[in-house]
């Protein structure tokens, strides 16, 4: 949305809204780019910060549907979304940072952290902005809130994307020890070793852990960061990744789950949602691994699925043409049916 129509839009929007609209940038569509508004939620638990592009206005025929990116972790930011604001060219982009999370309240308390709370979350920004229905787009642990926000909110999901699938805990470890398995014998036994009850010094773990993560979360033919995506990490990268939050949700490694979402399983949500409006996505070397992501896509009639050639499970930053043609060619085709009445 241009600015002059985006100005005009926002005299719309709910008063409390408008107070927190800032100056409209020169290209609120580009990657990387200020916020065209951005906005503190009262949630359970404290404020989440949210940032969006584009103007949220009252619902018409050609108006296109929000979407809001939800991020991984638990523990983690917005920030790996920042090369997608592109999309808001076409439609309002919301990201946000969930609480205990970059630029969102941190009241570090642990009663906060669970699935349902998130959820609920989610649900405090879709009121506050006032959508009416939005795309949920979930990347790893965003997947599962994503998967359970459309569950119980299905009125209010046009469609959920679940990126980076994490939508239970006992595929996920059962497919990441596999994929140990397909590292070089030494990389693999020293991985066991550190997992072990007795692991070796950080000099044999670091690397042997740094090996995996080149192979299945963050390839080494990534892209540089530019000078605009470094500036945007300074600007909007609060108080950044929550360690804590995330060893006391999941663990120490993305290998073992020792926390609270050690036994979580969400697959049994998937015949509860209407499958012609979810997608799965992954990459090609994902952690998520496609064997386990297919069986995911059996369990949901009509679903979709799409593989990002050569990326991890960090290919939204890889893979970042190809991650948001995925994105907005899906989103396009969903609002057609809307349009249609399908």
């Amino acid at each position: 949305m241009r600015p002059f129509l985006a100005a005009l839009a926002a005299l719309t929007l709910p008063l409390a809204v408008q107070a927190q609209t800032a100056a409209l940038p020169a290209d609120p569509a580009a990657d990387w780019s200020e916020a065209t508004s951005e906005h503190r939620v009262a949630v359970e638990g404290g404020k989440v910060w949210v940032r969006v592009n584009g103007v949220i206005g009252p619902k018409t025929d050609n108006a296109a549907t929000p979407v809001i990116f939800i991020h991984g972790g638990p523990g983690g930011t917005h920030l790996n979304f920042g090369n997608l604001l592109s999309l808001a060219d076409q439609r309002p982009v919301i990201l946000y940072d969930q609480l205990d999370s970059g630029m969102s309240d941190h009241p570090e308390d642990p009663a906060n952290w669970n699935p349902a709370r998130f959820v609920a979350e989610l649900e405090a920004i879709r009121k506050e902005l006032g959508v009416e229905r939005w795309h949920v787009i979930g990347h790893s642990w965003g997947s599962a809130l994503a998967l359970e926000y459309a569950a119980a909110y299905p009125q209010h999901t046009a469609s959920a994307v679940l990126s980076g699938t994490f939508i239970s805990t006992s595929h996920w470890i059962t497919g990441t020890n596999l994929l140990i398995r397909d590292l070089p014998d030494d990389v693999a036994a020293a991985i066991r070793a550190c997992e072990g009850p007795n692991p070796p010094a950080p000099t044999v773990c670091e690397p042997a852990t740094a090996t995996f993560y080149a192979a299945y979360n963050g390839r080494p033919d990534r892209p540089a960061a530019s000078p605009e995506m470094r500036a945007y990490r300074a600007r909007y990268g609060g108080k950044g990744f929550n360690a804590k939050l995330y060893n006391a949700m999941w663990g120490p490694t993305e290998f073992r789950a020792s926390g609270s979402l050690a036994t979580y399983d969400a697959t049994h949500l998937l015949h509860r949602v209407d499958g012609k409006r979810i997608m799965f996505v992954v990459g090609q070397y994902d952690e998520a691994r496609l064997d386990d992501v297919q069986d995911f896509v059996a369990l949901t009639p009509g679903s979709e699925l799409a593989v990002v050639p050569g990326g991890s499970h960090a290919f939204i930053g890889e893979r970042p043409e190809v991650a948001e043609a995925i994105f907005r060619d899906w989103m396009n085709r969903i609002d057609g049916r809307e349009s249609a009445g399908q």
